[in-house]
């Protein structure tokens, strides 16, 4: 009896010891995959790079700033973004102010101290690819995962600032965001559909050189023209050289060239600062009398479009409505 209790117990400890080790070593497999679940490789202008799978302490410079604030990315610090802050809207730019600043309007102004400071887990940088060589990359990385994430075609933002929120664990938003835009945009190019697609379109653009007596023409898919076209406009023509990014869609031809490049043109359209002020750029193509001779001119035609910069869907709302108040008076027509 005695010595059966015991082999019995024996039994029991032996079992038990076998399990607690199935146990053991099923828990340590489940700590190695949730370990490898807590990264993933995120394809990025720099590379293929490993990134936190949900970040908590996100950095952002250029472009992703205004992308990532809408998308509610988990920012613990930021690059100065003015040239957005007319855009954003109330909630946005007060988070905007309220973020530390680690670097300046330009990449050469990158704060490296002030990024270790913040101590993020992960750090997305907006800015064109020719732009990346002003920052040291390396020394970023060792403060943690980097992915290069800059802006190409003038249109392509809307990929450019989804794969932002995407790299920020923070679509959930951004998607709610897109679609609110995309309704909008869909609703007017309904409004506008039995005026604006008959017409051939042209575009000044906010670049040109007073200086040197040349004019900023935008082409379809350009800064001034991508959001227009999302409600039904078609801009005519393409650039005689085509270069990288903007250069794609957009050229600088001296303004005696005015009447060749919108001789055809139906209506014109023509980039104006946010409180709707023309700049000298733009000032300069208005006040010349080629421009006033040009056929849409003469037939009054003639429509300004605030908010061109936009690059996020939460800006490119501005742009939505900026564009319905311009191009109102075509329904009177």
């Amino acid at each position: 009896m005695s010595i059966r209790r015991t082999s019995g117990l024996v039994g029991v400890l032996s079992l038990s010891l076998m399990l607690a080790g199935c146990g053991s070593s099923s828990e340590e497999g489940g700590s190695k995959a949730s370990e490898k679940a807590e990264t993933r490789v995120f394809a990025a202008d720099n590379g293929k790079i490993t990134i936190p799978a949900d970040p908590k302490r996100v950095v952002a410079t250029g472009y992703a700033v205004p992308a990532l604030i809408e998308a509610d990315a988990p920012l613990v610090g930021i690059s100065s973004w003015k040239r957005g802050e007319p855009m954003m809207s109330e909630e946005d730019l007060a988070e905007y102010k309220k973020l530390t600043k680690v670097a300046g309007e330009q990449a050469a102004e990158t704060n490296y101290e002030a990024i270790a400071e913040a101590e993020p887990d992960l750090i997305v940088i907006g800015v064109p690819a020719p732009v990346l060589g002003d920052i040291d990359v390396k020394r970023l990385e060792s403060i943690a995962p980097v992915v290069a994430i800059g802006p190409s075609l003038p249109s392509a933002w809307r990929d450019l600032s989804r794969k932002q929120a995407d790299a920020a664990g923070a679509l959930e938003k951004f998607d709610a965001g897109q679609k609110t835009y995309e309704a909008k945009a869909a609703e007017l190019k309904t409004k506008y559909a039995g005026v604006l697609p008959q017409l051939k379109l042209g575009h000044v653009g906010a670049y040109g050189e007073v200086a040197k007596g040349n004019f900023h023409r935008e082409f379809g898919g350009s800064w001034g023209t991508n959001i227009t076209e999302d409600v039904g406009a078609t801009y005519y023509g393409k650039v005689k050289k085509a270069g990288p990014g903007s250069a794609a869609v957009s050229e600088y031809p001296s303004i005696e060239e005015l009447p060749d490049a919108f001789a055809e043109a139906d209506a014109l359209t023509y980039s104006v600062n946010a409180d709707g002020s023309v700049s000298e750029a733009v000032q300069y193509v208005l006040d010349s009398k080629l421009w006033k001779n040009l056929p849409a001119v003469k037939a009054g035609k003639t429509f300004p479009i605030r908010y061109t910069e936009a690059a996020t869907y939460g800006s490119a709302m501005n742009t939505l409505d900026a564009i319905d108040t311009s191009l109102a008076p075509l329904l009177k027509r």
